[in-house]
């Protein structure tokens, strides 16, 4: 799959498990720098600004991402809903997929903490940068 947005993590030594492997729960930690830097970058959302909570988050592991690797995350755009949307993801360690994720995020407003309409703000950059269509 070809993702538009990507990010380099090093491997550190705390991510590292007895057998010198990532932990499997790192990986959703690599999603977030990844997530977080798309929003940041494509949206124009500051990271203490974002308004986003993860209802749902899959991750598919295919091969281990050891010490001295350099996982690349690439995401992109699945779905952009009213008020969600689904993030897919890639983590690639040179020409290998070591996983594949998606999570659906919710957009909460800051006032009443309940799902809300994304903002246009938050909307236009990102329907351009996918080249997505505006909903009619």
């Amino acid at each position: 799959m070809n993702h538009p947005f990507t990010v380099s993590v090093p491997v550190q030594y705390r991510d590292l498990d007895p057998l010198n492997h990532v932990n499997h729960a790192v990986y959703a930690s690599y999603l977030e720098v990844a997530r977080t830097d798309y929003l940041e970058e494509v949206g124009g959302i500051a990271a203490e600004d974002i308004s986003f909570v993860i209802a749902n988050l899959e991750i598919d592991y295919r091969r281990p991402i050891l010490k001295g690797d350099d996982p690349e995350i690439s995401v992109r755009i699945g779905r952009l809903g009213d008020s969600s949307c689904t993030m897919e993801y890639e983590i690639r360690v040179g020409d290998d997929v070591a996983a594949t994720a998606e999570t659906t995020m919710v957009h909460i407003d800051a006032d009443s903490k309940r799902p809300s309409p994304l903002p246009d703000e938050i909307r236009e950059p990102i329907e351009a940068y996918e080249g997505l269509e505006a909903p009619a």
